[in-house]
């Protein structure tokens, strides 16, 4: 499975980013490409210990069974998944500002060190986890706006 800890999967990601534009339109979902942008940032940024999150109580329930099913196999995330209430981005704000910083932030996987990341819904994940579930993540929403 590939994981955001393989720099050949970073390069490729990147390049799948450059090519976004500020008009791209999402095949699904309500964010613009901004907005996915944004919510990519703030998803970088709780992963990498910047940003945390209050645990979802509906995640203390299902959280675990819902990350094995994400993480089972190679298989895209499905569309529309749940997003958490503070990761949901509304407005605007600058494109190519929000694109350079995911870009930076998907790069600075190479130096990852929070071997005790708890996820807002998830909870606690390996390294390994991060690593798959970042990658999907990251995936998932660049199909959303066709790249």
């Amino acid at each position: 499975m590939k994981t955001i800890f393989d720099t050949k999967t970073v390069g490729e990601l990147v390049g799948r980013i450059n090519s976004l534009q500020a008009n791209s339109q999402a095949q699904w979902g309500k964010m613009d490409a901004y907005q996915m942008l944004k919510h990519c940032t703030l998803s970088e940024e709780m992963f990498q210990g910047k940003k945390q999150y209050e645990r979802l109580f509906i995640g203390r329930l299902f959280g675990v069974m819902a990350l094995k099913g994400i993480l089972k196999n190679e298989d895209p995330m499905k569309k529309n998944q749940p997003t958490h209430p503070e990761m949901k981005i509304t407005g605007t704000g600058n494109f190519d500002a929000e694109k350079a910083k995911w870009i930076e932030l998907l790069q600075g996987y190479a130096r990852f060190s929070n071997n005790k990341f708890i996820h807002p819904f998830f909870g606690k994940m390996t390294t390994e986890q991060i690593g798959n579930y970042v990658y999907k993540h990251t995936d998932h929403h660049l199909r959303q706006f066709g790249n």
